[in-house]
Formats: structure tokens, C-alpha cells, sequence
């Protein structure tokens, strides 16, 4: 037994390298927990005979559950099937660990073939918009609310940035795989995730709450033209879809988080070998990559969409605020609804990170901090020590590639950052002259012409002052001095 500990450790345990996923015929045939046989056959590749199998089942299938790979990969799948159909997500996956980013495969030309399609009928979007800002006149809010429309194309830079992450995508699922694994040899049963249901719901009314709010934002703040609101709700629904393929991820990550932590909960309450506690300090380590690697891998995209959904918040909450000293009009109800959903994307994003980060690290040191040494003996105290400097040593923070970690502080800095850039939008509203005419029947002026106005306004009291200078240093260089110095001057001599 000792033997098996030792060699168990360092095949598999100290280079954190967990079982092929080829190899994992050996746990679905009754294979039991912490057997010598285990070690044997995981290092002979072991594939049990027809013969064997029943008879493997029979005997201990109460106690071992057949194991069921890529529980993760298809507890979030919903959600993958409906990026691929949008073309965003052209991973190729062949089995358990084997996905991967392929430029000749199938999926990624039809990625290819929809973007380009989709850029097109953005260009013809954006070029109609871009006419629509050209002869707008009017106050600055409303050119505000039209450059909102502009903003809300962006997105479709997201694609050929997830193009270009997608082979650190497929390397996640694989890791998960690898990890899906791990966990069955340390605890006995496959990941009960448990949450494709939520995925397959999420999948089916996310899309449809999408378009309602596009069609009622165009209803509202423009003209219903359903030949340019296609795109948009294409757009709309990759933001959305992203948020939420986030959220399961992180969703992910704070359920097994807490699994692993009860399990080892348990364990400790029993007086076992001190292997058992470095085996969930190893299946911890493994779980901690998971996290960072998340944000690696997803580094830019997210990036890009936090500074998207940030604009986006900025420019709709500007341009209600700035209406509403009008009293609350129909063009408010699109404003309301862009505002209120973005907010809502950015802060499950935040808080769905900063929930599983918690989950992943805090979660585990105070089960540590509680575990009484008194009972164990010096190997299991060395284990438990290494394990609390492991929680230390190693972040299990959401970071994107360096730039920001993902958490709750991220939404807060975001929001300061924002109320900063309203008051500096609403003092430059303010300042800007109104036309008096206007209720006497006159034009209006454009946003262009009422900053021209205000620089030639600047100009000329600059040159007025220039020239009440220049004429009062001459007037004082001509003017003698007054005789009541001079006598004065000459009294006092």
C-alpha cells in the first residue's frame, strides 16, 4: 500500500498531469477507488475483456459509477450550438480532449462565409446611418441617440477576434476534459454539474428577449425598418449570447468549486492516509488553472466587449437624461431598455466572475483554516499546511490577459468612471447656446453651427480685449504726468 502511494504521487499527482482521456476505459468497468489495481492498470493502458465486463459491473457498480466524460462541454453545449450557428465559435471537437481549431475544417468556413456576409449588410446598415448623422439637426442629444445606433454595430469586431482566441478555447474544453477525469479518480464519480437545463433555457429565451428589445428600440427611437433591424438583432444577440456563455462557465467553475470543497469536507472527517489530502490539494491546483486559464483564454474578446458595454451604457444614459427635463417621451422607453439591458450584461459578467473566484479560493482556505490537526498525524498537518499555501501562492482571480480583473470591482470602476463622463457630456450641454427663434417659427441650428458660433464668439472677445489693451498702453505711453506730482515732488525737495 505504501508502495502504491508513493508511486501514485509520482505519476500522476506531482506532475499534475491527470490520466489520458483514451485511458479512462479503466474506470468505466468498476475500477475502485485507491486499489492497487488501479495504479497497474492505468499504467498498462488497461482495457478489460468482453468477458469481464459484466461480471466488473455486477460486482461494483453500486460503488463505482460508470464514468461519463465531457460533463462540462455538454452541460454549456446550448449555448456553443447557437454561437456556431451565428458563426462565431468554429471549434472543431472529434471526442473527450480532442477539440481543436482547424482553418480547413467545415465549420470554419461557414464561420468565414457568414461574416462576410454579415459585413456587408452591416456596411449598407452603417452607410444608411451615417447619411442619417450627416443631415442631423438639432439639439446635441439628438445627435447623441443617432451615433447610438453607430455604436451598437461594433460588435461584429468580436468574431474575427474570436477567430483568432479559438485555439485557446478548444485548449480550455480539453483541460476540462483532463480535469472531468481527475476528479472521477480522486472522488469516485463523474462532475454532477447539472446545468444544461439552464444552458438549454437560456439558449431559447435569451434570443427571443434580444429581438423584442431591438424591435421596440427601433420602434421607439427610429424609423421600423425591417430591412436594417436584421442586423442589429443578429448583433444584439452575439453580445447577449456571449454574456451568457460567460455566465455558465463561471457558473461552472463555482459549482465544482463547492463540490470539491464539500467532498473534502468529508473526508477530513474520517482518518485516512495523508495521500487523500494531497490528492485534493493536486485536484484544487488543477481547478485554479481552469480559472485563470478562463480569462486567458478569452482575454480580448472581453476586453472588448467591457469598453463596448460601457460606451453603450454611457451614450443611452446620456441621452435619457438628457430628455428627461422635457418630461418622459417615447423615445425614453428605447433608451431605458439599452440602458437597463447592457447594465444587466456587464454586471452578471462582473459578478459571476467574482462569485466563482470566491468559490474557487476563499471557499477552500476557511474549510482549511476550520480542519482540526490535533487528531492527524504529522504527514496529513504537512499536507494540510502545503495545501493553505497552495490557496495563497497560487490567484484564482478571472483575469483578462493582464489588463483587469474580472470581478465586482470592475463593474463599480466602471460605473465611476461613467457618472465622471456624464457630467462632463451634461456641463457641455449646458453651455451650449439654445435659438431663440425656434418658437418664433425659425430654423433650427445644427450642432456643428453652435460650435462654430461659440469659437467665433471666443474669437471676438479675444480680439477685443487684444485691442482695449493695445489702446490704453498707448494712451499711457502719450499722456503726460499729471502737474500734481511734479509740484508735489518739488515741495517735498
Amino acid at each position: 500500500m505504501a508502495n502504491y502511494y508513493r508511486r501514485k504521487k509520482d505519476a500522476v499527482f506531482h506532475n499534475a498531469k491527470p490520466i489520458n482521456s483514451g485511458n479512462a476505459q479503466a474506470y468505466l468497468y468498476g475500477v475502485r477507488k485507491y486499489s492497487i489495481g488501479l495504479a497497474e492498470r492505468l499504467d498498462a493502458d488497461y482495457q478489460p475483456p468482453p468477458s469481464d465486463r459484466k461480471k466488473s459491473s455486477d460486482s461494483t457498480g453500486s460503488n463505482n459509477p460508470e464514468f461519463t466524460p465531457s460533463v462540462f462541454y455538454r452541460n454549456i453545449a446550448p449555448v456553443n450550438w447557437f454561437l456556431r450557428i451565428i458563426g462565431v465559435l468554429p471549434i472543431v471537437r472529434r471526442g473527450p480532449a480532442r477539440a481543436k481549431f482547424e482553418m480547413s475544417s467545415a465549420s470554419f468556413v461557414y464561420s468565414v462565409v457568414f461574416f462576410m456576409l454579415l459585413a456587408c449588410y452591416v456596411g449598407y446598415v452603417a452607410n444608411n446611418r451615417i447619411h442619417i448623422v450627416r443631415s442631423l439637426s438639432g439639439p446635441f442629444e439628438e445627435a447623441v441617440i443617432a451615433y447610438l445606433f453607430l455604436v451598437n454595430i461594433l460588435p461584429i469586431m468580436v468574431i474575427p477576434i474570436l477567430w483568432w482566441e479559438a485555439r485557446k478555447i478548444a485548449k480550455l474544453f480539453n483541460d476540462w476534459d483532463d480535469f472531468e477525469v481527475l476528479y472521477y479518480q480522486i472522488s469516485g464519480h463523474s462532475l454532477p454539474l447539472r446545468l444544461r437545463q439552464k444552458a438549454l433555457y437560456i439558449a431559447i429565451v435569451l434570443p427571443i428577449l434580444s429581438v423584442l428589445s431591438v424591435v421596440i428600440t427601433h420602434i421607439t427611437m427610429s424609423d421600423l425598418n425591417i430591412n436594417q433591424v436584421v442586423p442589429y438583432c443578429i448583433l444584439d444577440n452575439l453580445t447577449a449570447m456571449l454574456g451568457a456563455w460567460w455566465f455558465l462557465i463561471c457558473e461552472a467553475m463555482s459549482t465544482t468549486a463547492h463540490l470539491l470543497a464539500e467532498r473534502f469536507q468529508k473526508a477530513l472527517k474520517h482518518i485516512g492516509p495523508a495521500a487523500m489530502v494531497a490528492d485534493y490539494r493536486v485536484l484544487w491546483l488543477r481547478l485554479s488553472k481552469l480559472t485563470r486559464d478562463t480569462g486567458n483564454a478569452m482575454c480580448y474578446t472581453f476586453v472588448f466587449m467591457s469598453l463596448y458595454l460601457f460606451f453603450i451604457i454611457t451614450l443611452s444614459i446620456y441621452g435619457l437624461m438628457s430628455q428627461l427635463s422635457e418630461g418622459f417621451g417615447i423615445k425614453d422607453i428605447g433608451l431605458t431598455i439599452t440602458a437597463l439591458w447592457n447594465i444587466g450584461l456587464l454586471f452578471y459578467i462582473c459578478d459571476e466572475a467574482h462569485y466563482a473566484s470566491v468559490n474557487v479560493r476563499t471557499n477552500f482556505q476557511k474549510k482549511l483554516l476550520m480542519v482540526e490537526l490535533n487528531w492527524m498525524n504529522s504527514d496529513a498537518q504537512t499536507e494540510i499546511n502545503m495545501f493553505l499555501r497552495a490557496t495563497e501562492m497560487n490567484p484564482s482571480t478571472i483575469n483578462c490577459g493582464g489588463f483587469f480583473d474580472v470581478n465586482r470591482s470592475l463593474f463599480k470602476g466602471l460605473l465611476t468612471t461613467m457618472v465622471t463622463y456624464l457630467v462632463v457630456l451634461l456641463q457641455f450641454q449646458i453651455s451650449i447656446p439654445t435659438d431663440k427663434g425656434d418658437s418664433d417659427g425659425g430654423t433650427n441650428i445644427t450642432v456643428v453651427d453652435m460650435l462654430m458660433d461659440s469659437l467665433g464668439n471666443d474669437m471676438t472677445i479675444l480680439s477685443a480685449s487684444s485691442s482695449t489693451t493695445t489702446h490704453s498702453t498707448a494712451t499711457s505711453s502719450t499722456t503726460p504726468p499729471p502737474a500734481s506730482a511734479k509740484h508735489g515732488r518739488g515741495h517735498r525737495g
